[in-house]
C-alpha cells in the first residue's frame, strides 16, 4: 500500500481532506494531511515564510517515500519538496493544481491565465490575502450541498503572500519524479483549459479527468480516493 501526503491549496487547511482520509485508510493506505505553515497556531510572521518552508513541511510529513498530492496552489510546495529531497517522493499528483514552470512564481502563473483563479474572490490583508466576505464561494465549492459549503467556507483562512510571490527553482530531482495530473472538468476556479495546458508535461497515460468542481475532496471523496489509490497502485 502507498503512503499519501495530502497538501491543501490557498486559504485552506488540512481539514479539507477530512472525507478523503478515511476512504484512503479503508483501502489500506497510510495518510497524512497537514496544515502548511502560516495558519493555525503557527506564530511565524507571514512575511517571513518561504516556499521552502512549505516544502519542508511536506517532507517532514512524508518521512518515508510517499505519494505527494497537491490541490490547487498545493502544486508548488509538492514540486519544491521533490526538488529538495526526491528520495522521499514516489510520485507527484496534481489535483486541479498549479503544475509549476521553473523560474515562475505562482502569482505570475495565475495572473497570466485568461481567467485568474482568485480574481474577484480574494483581497489583500496585510502580508496575506483572504477570501472576500461577499465573494461567490460557488467557484470554490461548486456542486456542494449548502451545509457542507457553509462549513468549508467557515474554515477558510488568510494565505501568506510571500511563498506565492517567490519564483520556484526546479531541476533534475523534480524532473526525475513521475507525475500525474487530475483535471476537474467542472472547475470554476482554475479553468479546464488551463489545467489541460499544465497537464501536458505529464505523460498522456498519467492524465485523468474527474467530473467535479474545484473541491473534489468534498464533492466526491470516495471517487477521489479510488482514483488516488488506482494511480498509486500503478507504481
Amino acid at each position: 500500500m502507498a503512503r499519501f501526503v495530502l497538501i491543501h491549496g490557498a486559504c485552506h487547511t488540512g481539514w479539507c481532506w477530512h472525507l478523503v482520509v478515511p476512504e484512503l485508510l479503508a483501502r489500506g493506505h497510510h495518510v497524512t494531511a497537514p496544515d502548511l505553515p502560516g495558519r493555525g497556531g503557527d506564530p511565524r510572521p507571514h512575511d517571513s515564510l518561504t516556499l521552502d518552508d512549505y516544502a519542508r513541511c511536506v517532507l517532514d510529513h512524508a518521512g518515508q517515500p510517499s505519494v505527494l498530492v497537491g490541490h490547487s496552489a498545493g502544486g508548488f510546495p509538492i514540486s519544491r519538496a521533490a526538488e529538495l529531497d526526491p528520495r522521499r517522493v514516489t510520485r507527484l499528483i496534481y489535483l486541479c493544481a498549479f503544475l509549476p514552470r521553473d523560474g515562475a512564481s505562482l502569482l505570475e502563473m495565475a495572473n497570466a491565465m485568461p481567467e485568474p483563479p482568485l480574481k474577484g474572490l480574494a483581497r489583500r490583508q496585510g502580508d496575506a490575502y483572504a477570501m472576500d466576505d461577499g465573494a461567490d464561494d460557488t467557484r470554490f465549492y461548486y456542486g456542494l450541498p449548502e451545509a457542507l459549503r457553509a462549513e468549508a467556507r467557515s474554515r477558510l483562512c488568510p494565505e501568506p503572500m510571500a511563498p506565492h510571490s517567490e519564483k520556484i527553482r526546479l531541476g533534475p530531482n523534480w524532473q526525475s519524479r513521475p507525475r500525474s495530473y487530475i483535471r476537474c472538468t467542472e472547475d470554476l476556479t482554475i479553468s479546464t483549459d488551463a489545467q489541460a495546458e499544465m497537464a501536458r508535461s505529464c505523460d498522456p497515460k498519467d492524465r485523468y479527468d474527474m467530473p467535479t468542481g474545484h473541491s473534489p475532496f468534498l464533492s466526491d471523496p470516495e471517487g477521489l480516493a479510488a482514483l488516488l489509490s488506482r494511480i498509486a497502485e500503478d507504481l
